[in-house]
Formats: C-alpha cells, structure tokens, sequence
C-alpha cells in the first residue's frame, strides 16, 4: 500500500489566477502568518504558498536559529523554553516589519498574546489544523522537537492541542491540514483569504466586513 503522504509530492498545478491576484492585491504591506502545531505542515505549505504569490517565504524558527547560532533543541537544552519563547517573540516582531511574505511560525509562537497583537497589527494569520493522528504520523519522521522528547511523546502532542487549539481558532482563516497534494492546501488558502481580506467590491487593503 503506498505511503499516504506520497501524495504530498504531486506535481504542482496552478492556483486561479483571480485569487492570486486579488490576495496580492490586498495584501498591502502585511504578511501571511502560519500558525498551529508542529507538524501541520506550515513550512512546507508555506514555500509553496509564497511561490505561488511571488512574495518571500520566511521560517520564524530558521530565523531565531540564526540569530542565537544553535538549533532550537540546543536552544531549550541551555536556556530553557521561558528564554526561547522571549527570543522567539522579538524575532517574530522584526520579521513581521518585512512586508508582505509567507511567515511561518513555530507551534507555540501564537499562544503569545504580544506575538499575537503584533500578528494582527502586521499580518493576516491562517491556522493549519490537523488531527492529532495525523500530527503523530508526520511527527514520527523527525526526532527535533524539543517538546515531546519524553516518555510519552502522543500524549505530550494530545495535550499540547487541547491546549493550543482554543487559541489558534483566533486566526483570520482556518484550513485543514491533512494529506492531499499541497496545491490543494493552498489553494484552499487562497480562496480563503480572498473572502476575507479582498471580498467582492472591497478595495485593496479594506477589511472584510
């Protein structure tokens, strides 16, 4: 049987032009923010989502590595989770001066309610949710997430969801993120967020009502 997420390699197919279009448009200055669990696919649908829209795509946690010169597991290894969370926000708040672009972000950056006004503020914010199976498959293919190195790893994952997903239902749009051809996901974002921040009649840049 093939592997169910062998189908997140699809050859990419166009997004309508209308809704490219008018989410450029509407952008005006701010930035696409991917928020939700690790796992949900927010880097790997965000560089597609940028290309798709010709605007920079840009890893928040890629970025904080940079500017700290160790990895994340490194990071809450020496420091603890209080000092990468501190750092993580500045990094997000600068990053968010940048224009439009594809941010994505790491699974507990939008549980900051700073992170989240300078999101508002500066940004457009879209939720990838995903079950808490398939969260557990993807997450199974990587041991760098400094959260669930302990002994019960799924249950860790269980709690953090029942934790975080009251807060990520705050963002703008919510799309699900499940296996099927990433052009699909971002498709869906896209008509998504042309009914919200680009709705028929509305000029560029006016919110939804």
């Amino acid at each position: 049987m093939a592997d169910p997420s062998s189908t997140l390699t699809a050859e990419p197919t166009p997004a309508p032009a209308s809704a490219v279009a008018a989410v450029r448009a509407a952008l005006v200055g701010r930035a696409i923010v991917l928020v939700g669990m690790m796992g949900a696919g927010k880097s790997s649908i965000g560089r597609r989502l940028a290309s798709t829209l010709d605007i920079p795509f840009v890893d928040a946690d890629v970025e904080i590595e940079k500017a700290a010169g160790m990895t994340i597991s490194e990071i809450f290894a020496a420091h603890g989770e209080p000092y990468f969370r501190a750092g993580e926000t500045r990094v997000i708040a600068r990053l968010l001066e940048g224009g439009p672009q594809v941010l994505a972000t790491g699974g507990g950056a939008f549980m900051n309610a700073d992170t989240r006004a300078a999101i508002r503020l500066k940004g457009i914010s879209v939720w990838l949710r995903a079950t808490v199976e398939v969260l557990n498959r993807r997450i199974k293919r990587r041991g760098d997430r400094p959260l669930l190195k302990d002994v019960d790893p799924a249950e860790t994952l269980r709690r953090l969801i029942e934790e975080r997903d009251p807060i990520y239902a705050e963002a703008d749009l919510t799309v699900e993120s499940r296996e099927v051809p990433h052009d699909t996901i971002v498709d869906e974002i896209l008509e998504g967020l042309r009914g919200r921040v680009a709705p028929e009649g509305a000029a560029p840049g006016s919110p939804a009502p």
